[in-house]
């Protein structure tokens, strides 16, 4: 990524100082109108937890909630209406299992 745009959006948020800082970066590159490229060809090691530990204290839960809440409230529409999800699936779980009832009525989208 070329530092302009980086900048452009304001580089990662510190306030989410442990999860979802490259998510809301993303999210802030893609709202300022560019794209983000998945490649097959990249292959990254992440150890998860490995510097910071586990999230098995209040205070950590706590923050990693609070991270949550951040991103939850800041990106409501985006969320709300995720282009890369299918409308045919639920967002009342995380199992990815079917809308019931559908989200997509096919005779509003003119199939009989």
């Amino acid at each position: 990524m070329r530092r302009s745009i980086y900048d452009e959006v304001g580089g990662l948020d510190e306030s989410l100082a442990v999860a979802f800082n490259d998510v809301d970066f993303c999210l802030k590159v893609h709202q300022a109108g560019y794209r983000n490229h998945w490649t097959p060809y990249a292959e990254l090691i992440h150890h998860e937890s490995v510097t910071r530990g586990y999230e098995d204290t209040p205070e950590k839960q706590q923050r990693f909630k609070g991270e949550i809440d951040t991103l939850q409230s800041r990106w409501a529409a985006l969320i709300a209406r995720d282009p890369c999800y299918s409308p045919n699936l639920t967002a009342h779980a995380e199992d990815f299992s079917l809308a019931w009832p559908p989200s997509v009525n096919l005779e509003q989208l003119g199939a009989q």
